[in-house]
């Protein structure tokens, strides 16, 4: 009986991750009271209060978000029994995850450029990126879309059940913080240069290792879109170092070479323009090629929670993390 419920214990976390998983999947997201919603409300106050175009208040800001939030995750952990603990991780990796919703929005941009309307396609991208629709073609929202699906399956997915692996509820509400936070400030403009290196560089340390894992699980998962896993592979050794930052390019490479594609080039983002590097030897993304960014972000998603909860399982039956 002992040994039973040591067992149970033992897989409470990761039994919540595989729950708050589904939960992703089935439940809608909330139109208004969503607890990132709220977050970056709280955080956006903050940044009225303390915002100087300066290094050290960045630091300061960053600090101020992130800690709040990781010590609401510790509390809601602390002495939980076993069921409250699945319950806990369940409803904060819910709240964190955001796959479904990347998933739905690129097949509505599917919908949109199947059916030859740019203008709507166009009013979909803000909802994917923050790239300038206007004059974009079908190809360039497609490789858009595409794009998008690559880099936001790392941070809104395997990178949050990575972190809830390691460090349960904490990891996964700090994490999200972290990398709501880039999104706020972590922009190259003139506001944002020095106010938001912090953010963006603890967002960066956050990321690289599951934008490593991502690129591994979706070389594994290149077959359900009929690619090869020694080509994405190797696409990602070859070019996931060329893209300016040192984990999206990653997970853009991975992609690339599992659909066969080549990624990368202009990009306008309001008054800025970038030059990308191609990623990938292959054709460029066409509008069916978004569903097909579709299943296997799905697949990896997938692959990421069965890991994420071996790893927890493993932990907490290694180092006793999860009480009871």
């Amino acid at each position: 009986m002992k040994n039973r419920r040591r067992r149970r214990r033992s897989g409470s976390s990761a039994l919540g991750l595989i729950g708050g998983v589904v939960l992703d999947r089935v439940l809608p997201d909330p139109r208004r009271g969503h607890p990132v919603a709220l977050f970056g409300a709280a955080a956006a106050a903050l940044e009225r209060r303390v915002y100087a175009p300066k290094r050290a208040r960045g630091a300061v800001f960053a600090l101020l978000a992130v800690a709040p939030a990781a010590a609401l995750g510790a509390l809601a952990e602390h002495g939980a029994g076993p069921r409250r603990e699945a319950a806990v991780t369940a409803a904060a990796t819910w709240a964190v995850l955001g796959g479904s919703m990347l998933r739905r929005e690129a097949a509505l941009m599917a919908d949109a450029l199947e059916a030859g309307d740019l203008d709507a396609a166009r009013r979909r991208l803000p909802h994917l990126c923050g790239r300038d629709p206007d004059g974009l073609d079908a190809k360039d929202l497609a490789r858009a879309t595409v794009e998008s699906v690559a880099e936001n399956t790392s941070d809104a997915v395997v990178a949050p059940l990575l972190w809830g692996a390691l460090l349960g509820v904490p990891g996964l509400l700090g994490y999200r913080a972290i990398n709501t936070l880039d999104a706020m400030v972590g922009h190259r403009s003139e506001r944002y240069e020095r106010f938001g290196w912090a953010g963006a560089r603890l967002d960066d340390v956050a990321n690289w290792a599951p934008a490593r894992l991502t690129a591994l699980l979706t070389a594994a998962a290149a077959p359900v879109v009929g690619g090869g896993v020694a080509r994405a592979w190797r696409t990602r050794r070859a070019y996931g170092h060329r893209h300016p930052s040192p984990n999206s390019g990653q997970c853009e490479a991975a992609f690339a070479g599992a659909l066969g594609l080549r990624l990368g080039g202009t990009n306008v983002y309001g008054q800025r323009v970038e030059h990308r590097p191609e990623l990938g030897d292959g054709r460029p993304p066409e509008v069916g090629d978004i569903r097909r960014a579709i299943r296997l972000a799905g697949a990896v998603d997938t692959a990421a929670a069965v890991t994420a909860a071996l790893l927890a399982l493993a932990l907490s039956r290694r180092f006793g993390r999860d009480r009871g």
